[in-house]
């Protein structure tokens, strides 16, 4: 499926990695539950689509608050990248993306700008054989104010040298099509393939 995108003459490409570029998003809530069953807490799949965006050490003290649990930060992400990293191989790209990033590449330049580790952008972006398109990577650490704060996404177009107005975002992500609006950037919704 072709993924129309906004009128405009675009500088750069912003884009969302998890459930945008790659169709990771049902192994990352593999991995997180079976981080989690560890230390015998609940993270229904509705919540884990509705923090979509929200980096990994944000998430594990969310769930301590809520749930009245003291389950180490640190580990815990270790924990759910090591499950990650394993089920990795079995991940495919989102068509509709990938079709954009091959006839962009080499015209204009691309960041990855993600909640995620670097290290779990970088192997998902080369198990799909394109780590090589991305100019740039804003990654989890790389920015203080997460999505939906507009800090990330202007972080990468400040990287790129390109002004924010003529960036396109790729999202899938409710948090990340705010933080898009709120850097003053396009944006287009990537429909998540569990969504049909």
């Amino acid at each position: 499926m072709m993924l129309p995108l906004p009128l405009g003459e675009f500088q750069a490409y912003l884009f969302d990695c998890d459930g945008t570029i790659v169709d990771s998003m049902p192994l990352h809530y593999t991995a997180w539950r079976q981080a989690l069953d560890e230390w015998k807490c609940a993270f229904p799949e509705d919540l884990f689509y509705a923090w979509a965006g929200r980096p990994t050490l944000d998430i594990v003290d969310a769930l301590n608050q809520q749930q009245g649990l003291n389950m180490p930060v640190d580990t815990v992400v270790a924990r759910r990248e090591e499950h990650y990293q394993r089920l990795l191989p079995t991940a495919a790209g989102i068509p509709g993306v990938l079709h954009h990033i091959e006839a962009a590449h080499g015209r204009i330049p691309f960041a990855v700008v993600s909640g995620s580790t670097r290290e779990a952008v970088t192997a998902s972006l080369d198990a799909l054989g394109i780590l090589d398109r991305f100019d740039v990577l804003v990654c989890a650490g790389d920015y203080t104010r997460p999505k939906p704060d507009p800090e990330p996404f202007l972080r990468a177009a400040e990287l790129l040298g390109v002004s924010p107005h003529a960036c396109l975002v790729f999202e899938d992500a409710d948090l990340g099509i705010e933080a898009a609006v709120a850097a003053g950037m396009a944006a287009v919704r990537v429909p998540q393939p569990r969504q049909g």
